[in-house]
């Protein structure tokens, strides 16, 4: 028998792209033919989305921004609800940007079209309050990380774990040598990879201490080395500036390559973000430190009811990784961490015997799972994968 799916999918960021794209591909080995509108980047795109807007116009972030660009977004919003309205898909899934794509769920629903939502907004951190909204929004939430359906099943809302594209992606092992080779490192030595961040307020509130904990480090071990991967030009300008400051610091400046980066350290210290999730399942052990501004901090930590921040220690559940925020993000108390790491025993194989874990958890298929997923949803008929 002939199958064909006919999807809606709409992505607002680079990162929604990677996850969408994959979800297409896997759906194109259970169907005979996919069809996908909707809106999304070009590798989306290269899988046959026919997109409907350019995803640039959804990519906006901050405060103000979104406000200066509210008509024209509000407009696209509109004219995505008509499209899916007059012409209904099977099932429409969106793919994080919850602000966006949450309301376009809620009204694509009520006109009966099956909605799936890819990638849980932090309600397990924040803003408790969207649970409601996310019930009256989603036929199915798919989640990243085995914490999170717990709470959507206290409340009622239909959620599968489908595990995370990085799990699957990163091998369980990687060859530390190779790495260094390939980023022309010393193949002997320890090595210690600075991350301070990806946007500017995160490289100017960590990267002078970072670099300043790398000089004291230095200074107690002339025989350590540093690794620092810049995550665009902006960022490489910043810390090539900062290194001024410490011109006979053995330390090798790059263009991205963040993943090599770590890949070829023996210890991490990293801002909190993605990243940290990266380190755990490179299999590196890590300190990770966030600093932001006075205010930001005090309305932040008022709003955050996690325990932890960093992502090993929230799928964890415990303090796996040490944690250095705002005031405690000093250089000296980074020393004090990385050091343990840097000469190995207890601490580090506590670590890696967690990240191993870990990586087991959270490698689960992660297209596959989705597409069979949204299979279901789009045919209760079809058997559960």
């Amino acid at each position: 028998m002939y199958r064909r799916l006919r999807i809606g999918v709409l992505a607002g960021e680079a990162s929604g792209d990677i996850l969408g794209s994959r979800v297409l591909v896997a759906l194109k080995s259970r169907y005979d033919e996919v069809v996908v509108e909707g809106i999304g980047g070009p590798l989306m795109q290269a899988q046959g989305l026919d997109s409907l807007f350019p995803m640039e116009r959804l990519s906006v972030m901050g405060l103000v921004e979104p406000l200066k660009r509210l008509p024209e977004l509000l407009r696209i919003r509109r004219a995505v609800i008509k499209q899916f309205i007059d012409n209904p898909p099977d099932v429409f899934l969106g793919i994080d940007s919850p602000d966006f794509n949450l309301y376009l769920e809620r009204r694509l629903r009520r006109a009966g079209v099956p909605t799936a939502h890819l990638v849980s907004p932090s309600v397990w951190a924040w803003r408790q309050g969207r649970i409601g909204s996310i019930k009256r929004s989603v036929d199915l939430m798919l989640c990243l990380f085995p914490f999170e359906p717990a709470i959507y099943r206290q409340h009622g809302i239909p959620v599968r774990f489908v595990g995370h594209p990085l799990a699957d992606e990163i091998p369980r092992r990687l060859d530390q040598a190779s790495a260094r080779a390939s980023l022309g490192l010393a193949p002997q030595g320890k090595l210690l990879a600075l991350l301070p961040g990806s946007r500017g307020s995160e490289v100017r509130a960590l990267a002078p201490s970072f670099l300043q904990a790398a000089d004291l480090l230095w200074q107690a071990d002339p025989h350590l080395s540093f690794v620092m991967p810049a995550a665009n030009d902006l960022r490489h300008a910043e810390l090539v500036t900062l290194l001024q400051q410490y011109p006979r610091l053995p330390l090798t400046l790059l263009s991205g390559q963040s993943r090599a980066a770590m890949t070829a350290a023996d210890a991490v210290l990293l801002a909190s973000g993605t990243a940290t999730l990266e380190a755990t399942l490179l299999k590196r052990p890590m300190v990770v430190a966030y600093r932001m501004g006075a205010l930001s901090w005090s309305l932040i930590s008022r709003l955050v009811k996690t325990r932890y921040v960093a992502l090993p220690n929230l799928l964890a559940g415990k303090a796996l990784v040490p944690e250095l925020l705002q005031d405690a993000a000093t250089s000296r108390a980074m020393c004090s961490a990385l050091l343990p790491l840097l000469a190995g025993g207890q601490a580090v194989e506590r670590q890696l015997a967690e990240f191993d874990a870990l990586h087991d958890s959270l490698r689960q298929d992660f297209a596959a799972q989705t597409a069979a997923a949204l299979a279901q949803l789009a045919d209760p008929a079809e058997e559960a994968d």
